[in-house]
């Protein structure tokens, strides 16, 4: 039964001897293949792109100049990290090596990283910022401030990506500008030449031409890795970007990414839709603003009117009448008239019957009797002024005389206390003159004590205290011997003791000892 239902559903191609697989039992077999070879291995690169998404995994590149391995890290294995790997750090990854069949590529399952120096870009970039900044192009005193509301906008990036829709949507709805797009590559060989040519480019247009000259600047990309954003380190780009007279704005990659063009622009942004926030205020918030600062002067005017108003009111309540104000000055006026014509009548009159008695006093007599009247006066004033002269005279000399008392006795105290400090000084001068006279003496007896301490560390210290330890000097035709070979070759020997030198015969002496004869020696 199982040969005819086999005969039924035989397939009709000659069968072969390779064995037929399916995709899972190959895939299988190769990752069971790379776990085996790679269960442990530990690899050395660059740190590329880094992924951490909310499962709180963590992805990330390997790579070097010629390949890139793509690695992962679980969520247990990133908590256990000391060191969490960084886009641009060079590290030493362990873990081991597997594959992902549901995307045919194999991966490293990463332990543990170590941190091996920094990458190569890295380097290059730090390098690059470090003499860029000596050079001053990052100084904070040079950036400019940014337009309140620009008229025109310039951006430069690539046409075709979302980053100039997200910038047009937002200064759509936030407060509609005339824009500017100067088409670049933002990725590639092409892309820092072009990048600095639209910066140069803009600055290049003359107000009033028929291209609008731009209030601000725009330098935007999207994100992505080191080696994507590179373009915007060169420095081609970063010296236009210094070198820019408009303001400049840069908002490469998203907020984790940081490339040289962001520390010489004036602002940085940390997205290219904040770039269009930080460019341009809130329309309808302005509108809203101006209607209410309107509407708040519109009422502060009417009720300062109002109340200006009705403070007159009251202020005109309380003036009095006009007529009554008037009524007696008027009166005044009414009886001052009628009485200024009978007045003056009445006043020239007076004057007459005055001048006539005036007239008849002027005669000779009366100008003798007023002489000698003032004459009797100025002698009575004169004898006044030499009694008040002499009396002033009198008090000057007693008070002269006062103050002449007074300065005998402040002269003695002035003598007195001169004396004093006389003694006090020739005193000092004595006792200085005791210390000079004392100190050459104290000076070398403190000499001398230190001299007889010197000299007895010196004895102390000197070979012949090593003597009476037992120790002895050997001395070879007057040279100090330090080895047996020296010794042997001198001719005679000389050791010093604690308590004398012995002399003795150097070959010769060794000569005779070999016949059967001691040696001489000598004892001092």
């Amino acid at each position: 039964m199982v040969a005819r239902m086999s005969e039924l559903f035989e397939d009709d191609r000659p069968a072969g001897n390779q064995p037929e697989y399916t995709v899972s039992e190959l895939s299988g077999a190769v990752k069971r293949v790379i776990e085996g070879e790679f269960g442990l291995v530990r690899v050395r690169g660059e740190v590329g792109r880094v992924s951490r998404p909310a499962s709180g995994h963590l992805y990330f590149d390997l790579k070097d100049d010629r390949a890139v391995i793509a690695a992962i890290s679980w969520k247990g294995q990133v908590a256990r990290m000391q060191v969490r790997p960084e886009e641009g750090m060079e590290v030493v990854a362990t873990g081991r090596m597997t594959t992902f069949p549901g995307q045919s590529k194999y991966q490293l399952i990463v332990d543990d990283v170590a941190p091996a120096g920094a990458g190569a870009l890295m380097a290059m970039l730090e390098k690059r910022k470090a003499a860029l900044g000596a050079e001053g192009l990052f100084d904070p005193a040079r950036k400019k401030p940014i337009p309140y509301l620009p008229r025109v906008i310039g951006v430069v990036t690539s046409p075709s990506g979302a980053v100039i829709r997200d910038i047009l949507h937002r200064l759509r709805d936030r407060f509609p500008r005339h824009v500017v797009v100067w088409p670049v590559a933002v990725q590639g060989q092409d892309c820092a030449a072009q990048v600095a040519a639209a910066i140069r480019g803009f600055n290049a247009i003359e107000p009033g031409g028929p291209i609008p000259r731009p209030d601000v600047l725009i330098v935007a990309r999207g994100g992505g890795s080191l080696e994507d954003l590179w373009g915007f380190n060169e420095e081609i780009v970063v010296r236009a970007a210094a070198a820019s007279r408009i303001p400049l704005i840069s908002a490469v990659g998203h907020e984790t990414d940081t490339t040289l063009i962001d520390y010489a622009s004036d602002l940085r942004a940390p997205t290219p839709t904040a770039a269009a926030e930080l460019a341009v205020p809130v329309r309808l918030e302005l509108l809203a603003t101006l209607d209410a600062l309107s509407a708040r002067l519109t009422r502060g005017i009417g009720q300062s009117v109002t109340l200006r108003r009705q403070r007159l009111r009251d202020l005109s309540r309380a003036l009095p009448r006009l007529e009554t104000l008037l009524a007696t000055p008027r009166q005044r006026l009414d009886a001052g008239a009628m009485r200024l014509s009978s007045g003056l009548g009445l006043a020239v009159t007076k004057k007459h019957r005055e001048f006539d008695r005036m007239a008849g006093r002027l005669q000779p007599q009366a100008l003798r009797g007023l002489l000698a009247r003032q004459g009797d006066q100025l002698r009575t004033r004169d004898e006044r002024l030499g009694r008040a002269i002499l009396l002033r005279l009198e008090r000057r000399g007693d008070r002269l005389e006062a103050l002449a008392a007074r300065l005998a006795p402040a002269l003695a105290r002035m003598l007195g206390e001169a004396e004093r400090k006389v003694a006090d000084g020739r005193r000092e001068l004595s006792r200085l003159s005791d210390r000079l006279e004392a100190a050459p003496v104290l000076r070398f007896r403190r000499l001398f004590d230190r001299l007889e301490a010197l000299d007895r560390t010196r004895v102390t210290l000197g070979y012949a205290e090593t003597l009476k330890r037992g120790y002895a000097v050997v001395r070879g035709d007057g040279a100090v011997v330090t080895s047996k070979a020296g010794a042997e070759k001198a001719l005679v020997l000389e050791i010093e003791f604690r308590d004398g030198r012995l002399v003795l015969g150097g070959k010769a002496g060794k000569k005779h000892r070999g016949e059967g004869e001691s040696g001489q020696g000598s004892l001092f």
